[in-house]
């Protein structure tokens, strides 16, 4: 198992982009991007099913994040753009153990799915 590192996190204001990487396993079906905000719970972001490319998202992120992988590099990336203050938070990139995740050709946003796990990296938007 490849250990999970993420990168890319920062701070931007509201409206700029941001672009996190996470070096991943060929083996992982699922890979998916959590959150966690000071005092809230971890939630998903958004995941891809590997084999299939399709991907889920939440729905406080859709049509502004955009979740890829690239296969030849065994990386997996979360495109942020039109960043919003609500989007502050410790970011984790996770994985899943074989089939564990997939339901109906995607990956769920369900984190007990995920056994795998990076450290976070931080991304703070301000106004």
């Amino acid at each position: 198992q490849v250990q999970l590192v993420e990168s890319g996190g920062g701070s931007v204001q509201a409206g700029g982009s941001l672009r996190l990487s996470c070096p991943v396993s060929d083996s992982s079906y699922c890979r998916a991007w959590f959150r966690q905000a000071p005092g809230k719970e971890r939630t998903g972001v958004a995941s891809i099913y590997s084999r299939l490319g399709s991907t889920s998202y939440d729905d406080s992120v859709r049509g502004r994040f955009t979740i890829s992988q690239d296969n030849s590099k065994n990386t997996l990336y979360l495109q942020m753009n039109n960043l919003e203050r609500e989007d502050t938070a410790m970011y984790y990139c996770a994985t899943s153990a074989f089939f564990g995740g997939v339901s109906g050709g995607r990956c769920t946003l369900f984190s007990p799915d995920y056994p795998y796990w990076g450290q976070g990296t931080q991304v703070t938007v301000s106004s």
